[in-house]
C-alpha cells in the first residue's frame, strides 16, 4: 500500500465523500463468503495438526473433541497424514516448476517476444516468484483459492511491477459469479489492516491530508496501540477496504475523418468535443471533414479505497492498460459458485485414522492396566472410590488400605488384547487416503517390492500424476494468467531506458519504442516440464 502517484487519484479539498451503498454491497459479498472462510479455517487446522478441534454435542453443551476426550481420561492422538500429502504435491510442483515463456502469435514479432521473455525473467527474480507460487500452491491445496495482486508502484524503496500474495481470509469476490475464468465478476476487493504510518504513506500527499487522516483514524493515530474492531484486527492498525467495481457509462465512440483518429469520450463531453468542433468546421472551407460519432454503453473498472464507515479515501478509473482490476484469481473446483478444496476431500479419512489410533491406544492401555476389584469395606476413612480410581489410573499410583481378617484383598483382573481388526481398518483407511487424494506410494517414492523394475516404477509414477493432472494444470493456468498481467504492466510502465538497462544495448528491438506498440500479440505457455509430462 505504498504511495504511488501513477495509481492513486489526489483528493480535491477536505470535504468527506461517502459511498455507503458501495460499502454495503461489498459487505454482502464478504458475508456471502463466510462459509468458505469457515471451511478454509477448518482445512488449515487439519493441515497443521489441530485435528481434534471440531465441536461435538454433550449434555453440557458443545465442546471441542479434544476437550471431550481429555475429560474421559484419554489422550487425543493423531497421525498427520494431510500435512504429508500437501508436502508431496508441493514437491511435485517444485520439481516441475519452470518459468512461463512468452511466444509471439505473429512470427514477425518473435524478436519482441524474446525481449519480453527476458524482462519477465527479470521480474520473476525480483518478486521471487518460484517461492511465491509454491506458497500460493499450499494455500490453493488448503482452501481451493489462489489470489495474487499485480500492481506497479513503490515498495521497499523501489519502483517496479510487483506481485503480492492476497490471503483469501481478507478477500472477497462477486458471489453471483459462475464463470471459472472470473470474466463475469462485477465487484472484487480485499481488506487492508495497516499502521497509521503506512496509511499516510498511501493516501497523504500534503500536511492537510495527514491531519484529515489523523482525525478520521484518531484512536490509532493518537495512541498507536489503542485500536478496536472498527479500525482493524491488529494492534494499532487502520482498516481500509479496497473495492474494484465494473461500472457502465454513456459514451460516444468517435472517428475524426480529418486526422483518422478513433477515440472515446464521456457523454457530458460530447457537446464540447464533437458538436462545437463540427460547428467550427462547417463554417470553414479549410476543414470540411467532420467528426462522426456513435453512442454506446461502455464499461470500465473503477477502484475505491474506503474507511470502515464508508468515507472515500481515494477513487479513480483503472490505471492499467488492460483496463481491469489488478487481481488474478483461481478457484478450484468452482461449480455453481462453490469451492471445495483438495484437503477437504481427505478430512474424513484423517479423522477416522485418528480415532482408530486413539482406540488402539486405549485398548492397549486398558489391557495392560486391567480392572481393579476393590472391596467396599476396605476403603480407608475419608477416601472415596473415585480417589481410588484416580490413583489407580496413574502409572506409579499407590493405594493405601487397612486389611482385615477374612476380608478379600483388592485384585487386578486383566486379559491380553485380542486381534480386534483395528490394524486391518487402519490399512484400509491409509489405502483410501491415497486413492481419494491420488497421491499414492509411487509418487511418495515408495516401492511395493524391492524387486520392482525401474520401468514399472516410472510407469506407476506417471499413472499417479494422472490423478493430479487436472489440479496442477488448473494452477498452471493461474500462473499463465498472472504472467500475461505482468507482461501488460511491464509494457505499460517500463521506460525504454529501463528496458535497455535490463536486457542490454544489444536488445532485439530495432527501435525500443516499438515495444510499446499496443498491437503486439503475445501468448504465454509452459514448456514440457511445466506441462507435467
Amino acid at each position: 500500500m505504498a504511495k504511488n502517484n501513477n495509481l492513486l487519484t489526489k483528493r480535491a479539498g477536505r470535504k468527506e465523500m461517502y459511498r455507503l451503498d458501495l460499502l454495503a454491497r461489498a459487505q454482502r459479498n464478504w458475508d456471502g463468503m463466510s462459509a468458505f472462510r469457515r471451511e478454509r479455517d477448518r482445512c488449515k487446522r487439519f493441515t497443521y495438526g489441530d485435528q481434534w478441534g471440531d465441536m461435538v454435542p454433550t449434555s453440557s453443551g458443545h465442546i471441542k473433541e479434544e476437550d471431550y476426550i481429555l475429560s474421559q481420561g484419554n489422550l487425543p492422538l493423531k497421525n498427520n497424514l494431510i500435512r504429508r500429502l500437501v508436502r508431496n504435491v508441493l514437491g511435485v510442483f517444485r520439481n516441475q516448476w519452470t518459468p512461463p515463456r512468452c511466444m509471439a502469435r505473429d512470427a514477425r514479432e518473435q524478436k519482441q517476444a524474446e525481449a519480453m521473455d527476458r524482462l519477465l525473467e527479470y521480474n520473476i527474480e525480483r518478486n521471487r516468484m518460484e517461492e511465491m507460487y509454491a506458497r500460493t500452491m499450499e494455500e490453493f491445496l488448503i482452501s481451493g483459492m489462489a489470489v495474487h495482486r499485480k500492481w506497479f508502484g513503490r515498495k521497499g524503496g523501489e519502483t517496479d511491477c510487483w506481485t503480492d500474495f492476497v490471503s483469501p481470509d481478507k478477500f472477497f469476490i462477486d458471489n453471483a459469479s459462475r464463470d471459472f475464468r472470473n470474466r463475469d465478476v462485477s465487484i472484487i476487493g480485499e481488506i487492508h489492516d495497516m499502521s497509521f504510518g503506512c496509511l499516510c504513506a498511501a493516501f497523504a500527499s500534503s500536511p492537510d491530508d495527514y491531519e484529515w487522516l489523523r482525525g478520521l483514524y484518531s484512536p490509532v493515530a493518537e495512541a498507536y496501540g489503542n485500536s478496536g474492531e472498527y479500525y482493524g484486527e491488529g494492534t494499532g492498525s487502520c482498516r481500509v477496504i479496497e473495492i474494484w467495481c465494473r461500472e457502465y457509462k454513456s459514451r460516444y465512440i468517435c472517428h475524426d475523418s480529418l486526422t483518422g483518429d478513433y477515440f472515446k469520450i464521456d457523454a457530458q463531453d460530447y457537446k464540447e468535443e464533437v458538436e462545437q468542433v463540427n460547428a467550427r468546421r462547417k463554417g470553414s472551407e479549410k476543414f470540411p471533414k467532420l467528426i462522426e460519432s456513435r453512442w454506446v454503453t461502455d464499461e470500465e473498472w473503477r477502484y475505491y479505497f474506503l474507511s470502515p464507515d464508508g468515507v472515500v479515501l481515494d477513487e479513480g478509473r483503472s490505471p492499467y492498460a488492460h483496463g481491469r482490476h489488478p487481481y488474478i484469481v483461481k478457484a478450484y473446483p468452482f461449480i455453481d459458485g462453490e469451492i471445495h478444496s483438495f484437503v477437504a476431500d481427505v478430512i474424513d479419512q484423517q479423522k477416522f485414522t485418528n480415532r482408530l489410533i486413539s482406540m488402539y491406544d486405549w485398548i492397549l492401555r486398558s489391557s495392560a492396566k486391567g480392572v481393579l476389584l476393590f472391596p467396599e469395606d476396605a476403603l480407608p476413612t475419608g477416601v472415596s472410590i473415585s480417589d481410588i480410581a484416580e490413583e489407580w489410573s496413574r502409572f506409579n499410583g499407590v493405594i493405601v488400605f487397612r486389611p482385615e481378617a477374612g476380608m478379600p484383598l483388592p485384585q487386578q483382573v486383566h486379559s491380553n488384547a485380542a486381534n480386534n481388526g483395528i490394524t486391518d481398518l487402519l490399512d484400509i483407511q491409509l489405502r483410501m487416503f491415497e486413492d481419494i487424494s491420488g497421491v499414492n506410494g509411487a509418487l511418495q517414492g515408495k516401492l511395493d517390492s524391492n524387486s520392482m523394475s525401474g520401468t514399472l516404477y516410472n510407469q506407476q509414477t506417471k499413472n499417479s500424476l494422472t490423478a493430479l493432472a487436472d489440479l496442477l494444470k488448473s494452477y498452471n493456468d493461474f500462473i499463465l494468467e498472472g504472467s500475461a498481467a505482468d507482461a501488460s504492466n511491464i509494457r505499460q510502465f517500463y521506460t525504454p531506458s529501463r528496458i535497455v538497462a535490463i536486457i542490454g544495448e544489444d536488445n532485439p528491438f530495432e527501435e525500443t519504442e516499438s515495444f510499446f506498440d499496443s498491437d503486439l500479440d503475445f501468448s504465454f505457455v509452459a514448456d514440457e516440464k511445466g506441462e507435467n509430462e
